[in-house]
């Protein structure tokens, strides 16, 4: 898992984003259809922050804010931190842990968003391990009892 690049991660994948004066119901409802726990918010090419459940949840339904006229500007995490591509996926998981968070942006080399990772990118990877981990121990306990 630590090798894993974050470029592999993202290939492939659409960005998906919002800008700054989406409403939060427009941004909860885009967020459950792509089945994605946070949005980049972006503004002339450059992100200008992110949005994630845990904004919903603690500062939109806790805060009693109305989700139809509240802006994803008033409540997003302003100018996130990001992650290059070219790094590899345990410095996303350094980061999340070291800031408290589960969703890290991904930037080009000219600060342009491409991406987002997540906590569960590296969950999914461990899965797949830990299924050949299994695998290949069961093949070595059937090969020691004959």
């Amino acid at each position: 898992m630590p090798r894993r690049m974050i470029q592999d991660i993202v290939a492939g994948r659409p960005l998906i984003d919002a800008s700054p004066a989406m409403s939060v119901r427009a941004a909860a409802q885009l967020m459950a259809q792509k089945r994605i726990g946070a949005l980049l918010v972006v503004e002339q090419g450059q992100i200008a922050g992110i949005f994630t459940e845990r904004d919903a949840l603690n500062k939109v339904l806790a805060g009693q804010l109305d989700p139809d006229q509240t802006p994803l500007s008033a409540v997003m995490v302003a100018h996130p931190q990001t992650i290059g591509a070219d790094k590899p996926l345990a410095y996303a998981l350094q980061m999340m842990v070291d800031g408290g968070f589960r969703h890290v942006p991904v930037v080009d080399r000219d600060g342009r968003p491409i991406g987002m990772v997540s906590a569960r990118d590296a969950l999914g990877q461990d899965m797949v391990d830990l299924e050949q981990d299994m695998k290949r121990l069961a093949a070595l306990e059937a090969s020691i009892a004959y």
